[in-house]
């Protein structure tokens, strides 16, 4: 059965604990060609960092057999993280998707999805809305 409307409201379970690390954000950090941001406070992650822990549970919607999504059909229309509080070393994290509205329009997919990633004493850090359009092959 492929995603329909119907599925709007769908919340999955919370992906494992994920600890954000000095060295990680470094990493990122240095991917994007960016200079680590070390002030008075403490070290922060750049905003996109974001995408490195909402990713498992955009997996978690891709995999879903009953939704019948294929990642090689889908494209990443829009994204949006709305930060409560940077993400810093030693937060450690878990996020978890809601599918928030399905769209349907002929062979196509419009999934909105929220990610609400919260520390370990269950605060909001951050919320990441995505949109993807999703291609279904035709049918023989």
């Amino acid at each position: 059965m492929p995603i329909t409307p119907d599925h709007a409201g769908r919340t999955y379970e919370p992906t494992p604990a994920y600890e954000v690390t000095r060295g990680k954000v470094a990493e990122f950090a240095a991917a994007l060609g960016t200079p680590l941001v070390e002030g008075n406070g403490p070290v922060v992650a750049p905003p996109t960092f974001g995408a490195v822990v909402t990713g498992p549970a955009w997996d978690v919607l891709f995999t879903d057999p009953e939704l019948g999504l294929q990642l090689r059909r889908v494209v990443h229309a829009d994204q949006q993280f709305r930060y409560h509080r940077p993400l810093e070393p030693g937060d450690v994290v878990t996020a978890t998707l809601s599918i928030a509205k399905v769209r349907v329009r002929g062979a196509t997919e419009i999934i909105t999805t929220s990610v609400d990633v919260r520390d370990a004493v269950e605060q909001t850090v951050l919320v990441a809305d995505a949109t993807f359009v999703h291609s279904r092959e035709a049918a023989a």
